[in-house]
């Protein structure tokens, strides 16, 4: 490839989004990553057959970003059923969206979470962030996720059972210490689409954006020791020239790169996977921790999702367990099975483990005020840029709208100097 018009550090959504954008404008973009494949933190091992995600990853088809740069039908997305199973300490508990399953929604009405007023509250909730433009609510009330929950009235069983383990699960976060902004945005997602993941794994969505590059726009294996305006040098000693570098790392590494970006919150996630032969679920549903103690906060099936994450005649179970636990993996996978057993009965002692995932920066935090802001600045100075989705909300949206952003900032940069 001749030298390239602008450099991308970081071959993650960000910096693919960025990519596509440049190359949309005629402009040559060359994405250095540091290792042996596309996506960032959105990856997909294959392991004896199965399809292993990076920690449990889902796709919100709502997402306007992604609705504008995906192609959905090529990545054969595969929907989650719109609700959940929780366990209330003595039973699995049905829970779903009634104006998706409407036959289902006098079983939701009857379960035992929450009280009835919680579930009509619910529904008001939904209405009041379905109002307007989705971007305006990210300019809401600058307050916790828990404390917008609690001035809607919603009682601590209903915050306990249901809002503590899904929205805890997206944001990696039980106390709902998020601002109400980033879980106001994310209910209006789950309301307006499916929540998916593609037929052959999360992974596909990166693969797809690259393969509408040009050849040669991927550099893999390159690892980059420091940045400057047009300029970039690699750890071997390379240095290398362009009209712009976009830093399109995750937030810590992009602030080590970067003096005046800080450094987000880190946000870490745990993910075991299991193969067994027969599943504990019937359905393509995500089972949720609404008892609130053991290491275990969400479960699924991802073979039930989609039939390709296993092989023929076996089942993939993801289970998530938020932060990092401080036991080894052989302690947590006992504590994990304990626990499931406790849901499932005996035949978790069958489950084959197949690998832990420890992922430290899965996700930035985004507490109070650091959405003010919605989309922090994209220019670090001329000829230097960002995106991540530090720089927006911590979602497969925020890394690819940022993406464009700071597209959009290099060749506004271009324009500016012609």
């Amino acid at each position: 490839m001749s030298r390239p018009d602008v450099l991308i550090v970081g071959a993650g959504l960000a910096g693919l989004g960025c990519a596509l954008e440049l190359h949309s404008q005629g402009v040559r973009p060359l994405l250095l990553e540091a290792s042996d494949g596309v996506g960032g933190r959105v990856r997909t091992d294959e392991q004896e057959g199965f399809l292993l995600d990076r920690g449990f990853q889902v796709l919100l088809e709502a997402y306007p970003e992604c609705r504008r740069i995906l192609d959905y039908d090529d990545l054969d997305l595969r929907p989650f059923f719109p609700g959940a199973d929780i366990w209330t300490g003595e039973e699995f508990a049905r829970f779903v969206d009634p104006f998706r399953r409407p036959r289902d929604a006098v079983a939701t009405l009857r379960a035992p979470v929450g009280t009835l007023p919680d579930k009509l509250r619910v529904t008001g909730l939904r209405e009041e962030v379905r109002a307007g433009r989705a971007r305006d609510v990210l300019v809401g009330p600058d307050v916790t996720a828990l404390q917008d929950l609690e001035a809607k009235g919603f009682t601590s069983g209903m915050i306990d059972a249901f809002f503590r383990p899904f929205f805890g699960g997206i944001l990696l976060d039980r106390t709902l210490s998020d601002s109400a902004r980033i879980f106001r945005y994310l209910f209006r997602m789950f309301s307006e689409g499916d929540t998916s993941v593609p037929g052959k794994g999360m992974g596909r969505i990166p693969a797809q954006l690259a393969r509408r590059l040009p050849e040669g726009s991927v550099r893999l294996e390159t690892r980059v020791e420091r940045v400057a305006p047009g300029k970039v040098r690699l750890d071997d000693g390379e240095e290398m020239a362009a009209e712009a570098v976009v830093v399109a790392v995750e937030g810590p590494e992009a602030a080590r790169f970067l003096e005046g970006v800080p450094a987000p919150a880190s946000k870490a996630v745990t993910c075991l996977y299991f193969a067994s032969s027969t599943s504990p679920l019937d359905d393509p549903i995500l089972v949720l921790n609404g008892e609130g103690t053991g290491p275990v906060n969400n479960l699924a099936v991802m073979s039930r999702v989609s039939p390709a994450y296993a092989p023929e005649g076996q089942e993939l179970i993801s289970v998530t367990c938020l932060g990092s636990p401080v036991v080894g993996d052989e302690d947590l996978e006992q504590e994990v099975r304990t626990q499931l057993e406790g849901w499932f009965g005996k035949e978790v002692e069958e489950w084959r483990h197949l690998r832990t995932y420890r992922i430290p920066h899965a996700q930035p935090g985004q507490a109070p005020g650091v959405l003010d802001p919605p989309e922090r600045s994209v220019r670090v100075q001329d000829g230097l840029f960002v995106c991540g989705d530090h720089r927006e909300t911590a979602s497969l949206q925020g890394a690819l709208h940022s993406g464009r952003r700071a597209a959009r900032e290099v060749l506004r940069q271009g324009e500016e100097g012609a």
